[in-house]
């Protein structure tokens, strides 16, 4: 029997990209899998559909993650659809290149409110189904939330909130429910780029990660040892040493 199997797994942004990888990783564990879109309708509905392909039941629910009351509503249909929830994973985020001394009120809350304030509320409404299933959260931060990026300043800000605040909750949801933060560091998403080869150049490893590298960490955080809380893990080939 696969790992996962009759989990429930909701991931926040699961419709490309990280979020993706990571909800077929899980379905490749037998987990069924709910994802969460904004604005991409067409690409989340074609992949529930082939999260189905792995034999699990997958569903796209509409979420604005900047909206304390969506992000409450969609955690609600996934317990009455599902029956359960087991595994959060808070993988929706927002990257953004900025100036440190020209970012305006309106980008900075825009980061937060999607990077470290929507992980918070999900958990906080995903809460009482985790404690019953004794479950798992896991957040999605960054190499930025450990180094600080001069041009990505809101952003990095963002990422090391979300980092401790993945060691606060793994503290104060225990005994029942552990949580942890897989921080990628230079992930090759889309065609080959000169900024690609140049973080490539950097890394220890030589090359850039994968998505199916985040999503197996991802992986270990949701089906490994319980007794595992309160980690970043960082999948970034040593570029951060």
């Amino acid at each position: 029997m696969k790992k996962l199997h009759d989990k429930v797994a909701l991931v926040t942004g699961g419709a490309k990209r990280i979020g993706k990888g990571i909800a077929f990783a899980l379905a490749g564990e037998g987990a069924n899998v709910v994802i969460t879109y904004r604005d991409s309708a067409d690409e989340a509905r074609e992949t529930a559909r082939e999260l189905e392909d792995y034999g699990i039941r997958a569903a796209a629910i509409h979420a604005n993650l900047r909206q304390p009351e969506s992000i409450r509503a969609a955690v609600e249909k996934v317990a009455a659809d599902f029956g359960h929830i087991d595994i959060l994973v808070n993988n929706a985020g927002l990257f953004e290149t900025a100036v440190l001394d020209s970012i305006s009120v309106e980008q900075w809350d825009a980061i937060f409110e999607t990077n470290t304030r929507a992980p918070f509320l999900a958990a906080q409404a995903a809460h009482p189904y985790l404690k019953a299933a004794r479950g798992r959260i896991i957040n999605l931060g960054s190499l930025g939330g450990t180094h600080p990026w001069p041009t990505h300043g809101h952003y990095c800000t963002s990422k090391a909130a979300l980092h401790m605040l993945t060691q606060v909750m793994s503290k104060a949801f225990a005994p029942e429910i552990s949580v942890n933060c897989v921080a990628p560091g230079m992930i090759a998403i889309g065609p080959p780029s000169a900024e690609y080869e140049h973080f490539a150049h950097k890394t220890p490893m030589k090359r850039n990660g994968t998505v199916e590298e985040v999503a197996e960490a991802v992986l270990f955080f949701a089906t490994g040892p319980h007794f595992i809380t309160g980690q970043i893990l960082g999948v970034d080939g040593g570029l951060g040493l």
